[in-house]
């Protein structure tokens, strides 16, 4: 469960969160997949488009039969913002560009290439940011989902560079445990933008509403979360940076496992729909994707993975006018900074993360979702900043009008003290596939606080959007 009022010490304390869709509440789950019009997702729900593993859809027959690959589908997005809290100063000016084609190799093979281009001019347009922070976020190619579908006794493989996405519950991470993810920019870029996909073998199993999983990641990606600052120079470091509990720490390089076997990542899901229930469990074995921050001397730290094993399971119903979803990880191994002097400066704790949410329509024009969540921690030490219950909600209201407009607000709050993260923003659909958007990112709370350490950080933005 993402854990509002902590430290960002793993990817689960950081929520996703991403605009509502107009689709209506109502749908139906079949055969393990969910309708569009059903939002039993965080993609359906919170994306202006829906989602799926794959970041285009699979080739058309027509372009399979032919041999060769579909035309090029994509997206191109610019994006500007300003940071208005102290110091104030231009945060970015992105071009972002995502092409990818895709088609068949014949003997029953597809196949799938696609990369993005980032280009970020704040970095050439000001001198705010140090030369560590420009040459790690200036400018980056990085292939996207790549990768060879085939069917081989009575499986289907997918072979490559490729999304596994097994959470499912509106705006945030609980049962995405797969899932590496690019934290520069915190939890706000879209989730298309956000996730990085991992290199994998992964084989699925169908029979009637039964669906069965087994993925295995040799050579796993990391979240990314930028360059640290020296606390002396403005700019020297990344904006969304989640540093540990001390004052003025340095941070020394990431030291991330090496590429053997035995730091691979391995897991199985099983789902069956029953009578309208949508239900999953999962095991899931790795190298933790997110750094925990170890201090082996006073005041300095290093960011370095573990390994951990999660276990866990998703549920969703609809029950007519209101959709239920509902999510439980059990996490064992992961490492929490320790407030009192410790030889590594951390500490083992046993965690389960749940997660209950409605999402509803009160009008046609309106969308209602709301969740409940905490993380439990299992032998709690009471020298780690969380609580041993940490308790969490999020409301999000999204409303359309008239000439293809929207408006939303999405509130993040902690139910244990006074950290929240809010985010207001309006959308016109002013062309078929072109989108602009103008929003708000506001922090608040402590500086121990998930979203209050980021509370010099507000922001204003505003994104051109074009799909093709």
């Amino acid at each position: 469960m993402t854990e509002a009022p902590s430290l960002p010490a793993s990817k689960e304390d950081l929520f996703a969160l991403e605009p509502a869709l107009d689709k209506p509440v109502g749908g139906k789950v079949d055969g393990g997949k969910v309708e569009e019009a059903l939002p039993l997702s965080k993609e359906t729900l919170f994306s202006e488009e829906m989602a799926t593993k794959d970041e285009f859809p699979r080739p058309h027959k027509s372009a399979s039969a032919r041999g060769g690959p579909s035309r090029v589908r994509g997206f191109a997005q610019a994006e500007l913002a300003h940071t208005y809290a102290r110091p104030d100063h231009g945060s970015k000016a992105m071009g972002r560009l995502e092409l990818g084609t895709q088609g068949h190799l014949g003997q029953g093979i597809q196949w799938k290439l696609s990369g993005r281009l980032d280009y970020n001019a704040i970095y050439d347009l000001n001198d705010f940011y140090q030369q560590a922070v420009r040459d790690d976020q200036r400018a980056e190619f990085q292939l996207r989902e790549t990768y060879l579908d085939l069917s081989a006794g009575g499986w289907d493989w997918r072979l490559g560079r490729q999304h596994i996405v097994w959470g499912e519950m509106v705006g945030l991470f609980f049962a995405d445990v797969v899932s590496a993810k690019d934290l520069r920019e915190f939890i706000l870029p879209d989730f298309q933008v956000l996730r990085i996909p991992q290199w994998a073998a992964r084989a699925e199993y169908f029979a009637g509403d039964f669906h069965a999983e087994v993925a295995w990641i040799p050579f796993p990606s990391y979240d990314r979360i930028g360059k640290p600052s020296d606390f002396t120079r403005p700019g020297s470091g990344a904006d969304f940076y989640p540093y540990p509990p001390a004052i003025r720490p340095l941070i020394l390089d990431e030291v991330k496992p090496g590429t053997g076997i035995d730091h691979g990542n391995f897991g199985v899901r099983l789902t069956q729909l029953t009578k309208g229930w949508d239900m999953s469990g999962f095991f899931y074995s790795s190298m933790n994707s997110s750094p925990t921050f170890y201090q082996f001397a006073p005041n300095v730290f290093t960011p370095r993975h573990d390994r951990i094993w999660q276990a866990g399971g998703t549920l969703g119903k609809d029950l007519g006018e209101v959709v239920l979803k509902a999510e439980a990880v059990y996490t064992n191994g992961r490492r929490f900074n320790l407030l009192v002097p410790d030889p590594d400066g951390v500490v083992k704790q046993n965690t389960l993360d749940w997660a209950v949410g409605l999402d509803f329509n009160p009008g046609s024009d309106t969308r209602v979702n709301t969740q409940l969540f905490q993380r439990y921690f299992f032998d709690h030490n009471p020298d780690i900043i969380p609580a041993k219950a940490e308790n969490g909600m999020s409301l999000l209201v999204s409303h359309s009008f008239p000439g293809n407009w929207k408006a939303e607000a999405l509130l993040v709050h902690s139910l244990n003290r006074s950290d929240w993260m809010f985010r207001p923003k309006a959308s016109w659909g002013f062309q078929p596939n072109w989108k602009v958007t103008f929003g708000l990112d506001v922090f608040g709370g402590p500086p121990t606080g998930l979203f209050g350490q980021y509370d010099q950080q507000d922001r204003a933005y505003a994104e051109v959007r074009h799909d093709f």
